[in-house]
């Protein structure tokens, strides 16, 4: 993945800084090792080649062996893989790799915790701008990885009107011609709405894709019944794996949950020498 090695340079540099002290106190330069990293629960496995590789640019001769792939589920107890070279190497680039790998897989657990729960409602499930600084690639991924889609990267490739810019643009309406006028054709116009009467506006103003925001269900039913096969439609807001099935019910066709990236938990995962 493109600049993936410079957010892994960023990690070790900010980890290791001018040397790891204990390592250089307590183990003789050429000491050889064997390690492996074990699952302390069960999740689904997303990073594993981010982990090989915070070894691989500290030290291009660590032998890294993935013995289950990305997207695979893992039982507890399971081994990830193996890993062997200078004892230091490993101990320097221990931390940094289990925090890629449990951060990445805990986002891909989540996230196909959410993608069981809208099974079979023909919903797609995407995610948001909502990730950790510097790591929104690496989370994508992992979202994918879950088995849910990626909305807009960033905000250079897709036109998302949200509440602020239409109040300083100074409408529905307003905002969603601007932004016709202004934006290649190869680009959809995507806004959001709270209302059935902003729903109105943004498809007279001739909006691609509306973001139903915050909508209880009954007003849901009511927007998707409104905008027929105008519009895309997406719902966003609040949407928990309680409320998912349910919200995916009133015919929506994406749900963008945030909480795939800004609240899923780290996995548990350990590195031991053998």
């Amino acid at each position: 993945m493109l600049g993936i090695d410079r957010i892994i340079e960023l990690a070790l540099e900010e980890d290791i800084g001018t040397g790891d002290v204990t390592t250089l106190a307590t183990v003789e330069a050429g000491t050889q090792a064997r390690a492996e990293l074990v699952a302390k629960e069960n999740f689904v496995l997303a990073g594993i080649d981010v982990a090989a590789r915070v070894f691989h640019l500290l030290d291009s001769a660590v032998a890294f062996e993935r013995l289950l792939q990305d997207g695979q589920p893992v039982q507890r107890g399971e081994v990830l893989a193996w890993l062997k070279g200078e004892a230091a190497t490993l101990l320097q680039g221990e931390r940094v790799a289990l925090n890629f790998l449990q951060r990445l897989c805990g986002i891909a657990t989540l996230t196909a915790r959410f993608a069981k729960a809208v099974e079979g409602t023909g919903v797609t499930l995407v995610d948001t701008r909502k990730t950790t600084p510097g790591l929104r690639q690496l989370e994508k991924y992992a979202v994918r990885i879950g088995g849910g889609r990626n909305h807009r990267t960033a905000l250079y490739d897709g036109v998302l009107i949200k509440e602020n810019h239409v109040a300083a643009a100074g409408g529905v309406t307003t905002a969603v011609k601007r932004a016709r006028s202004k934006v290649p054709h190869t680009l959809k116009i995507e806004i959001e709405v709270r209302t059935l009467e902003e729903v109105a506006e943004a498809l007279e103003a001739g909006a691609d894709i509306l973001l139903l925001d915050n909508m209880d269900l009954a007003t849901l039913r009511q927007a998707v019944a409104l905008i027929e096969d105008r519009a895309l439609t997406e719902a966003s807001g609040g949407v928990t794996l309680e409320t998912i099935r349910e919200i995916a019910e009133t015919g929506v066709k994406l749900i963008s949950v945030g909480a795939l990236t800004h609240s899923s938990q780290a996995v548990d995962i350990s590195m031991l020498f053998q």
